[in-house]
């Protein structure tokens, strides 16, 4: 696609990724139901196609551009988007600066959780030959369970509320709930970590998160199962 072809408004995003899938839900949140979007296929290599490549060098989803303004990184598209439409819709970073440092505090925690859910669930995909992986996989679900762990107990600690940093839903919530989901797609064991099933289950038919529920999540079964040995 040439540079004067580009989309002035448009999201290329593929089902089941994390990434997309925030952003799906707070566009939803902040009322831009109306910017469209275009389903990739990752099996077919289409997140490395010229209209996707014309806006996200790296050939990564989600691509994304927003009235002529591209920004690739889900969560600080995220950011812009509570920026530019801070009082339409949801209010995803409250105005209290202390609220504020919460949401950002609980945000980034989920994307290092994030990290550590994707080291361990891609690892063997990374690192083929099996003599080179046993020892460092074995870390990644040692740091995985601890950091789950850790959610586990910061959970236990806001029982009174049904949000992460309180009772109004953040962009905190938008980042960690699509990892939870993504966790227990892959076979993590609600019993063995039953506060983040619950916030999973009060989460999920929130109506941002069910309208942008990975369409194969839907029409498919889960085929992994990973996370159990977590």
């Amino acid at each position: 696609m040439a540079e004067e072809e580009k989309p002035q408004t448009m999201l290329y995003w593929g089902s089941g990724s994390p990434q997309c899938w925030r952003l799906q839900i707070a566009l939803l949140e902040k009322k831009q139901d109306n910017v469209p979007q275009k389903l990739v296929s990752f099996n077919k290599g289409e997140h490395k196609s010229p209209q996707v490549l014309a806006l996200n060098a790296r050939g990564q989803v989600p691509a994304f551009i927003l009235e002529g303004v591209s920004i690739n990184d889900s969560v600080a598209a995220c950011f812009y988007l509570e920026s530019q439409f801070k009082y339409q819709g949801t209010q995803l970073i409250p105005d209290e600066p202390a609220k504020q440092a919460m949401v950002y505090q609980k945000t980034f925690e989920a994307l290092f959780m994030y990290q550590k859910m994707e080291d361990y669930l891609f690892y063997d995909w990374r690192i083929p030959k099996l003599e080179q992986r046993n020892t460092a996989q074995e870390r990644n679900i040692m740091s995985l369970r601890e950091e789950l762990k850790l959610w586990e107990m910061y959970l236990e600690k806001m029982t009174r509320h049904k949000y992460l940093t309180g009772r109004i839903f953040t962009l905190a919530d938008v980042v960690m709930f699509t990892n939870i989901a993504f966790c227990f797609r892959f076979g993590l064991k609600p019993k063995k970590f039953p506060n983040l099933f619950d916030y999973y289950n009060r989460l999920k038919e929130r109506s941002s998160i069910e309208a942008s529920w990975p369409p194969h999540w839907k029409e498919n079964p889960p085929t992994m199962d990973k996370m159990k040995y977590i």
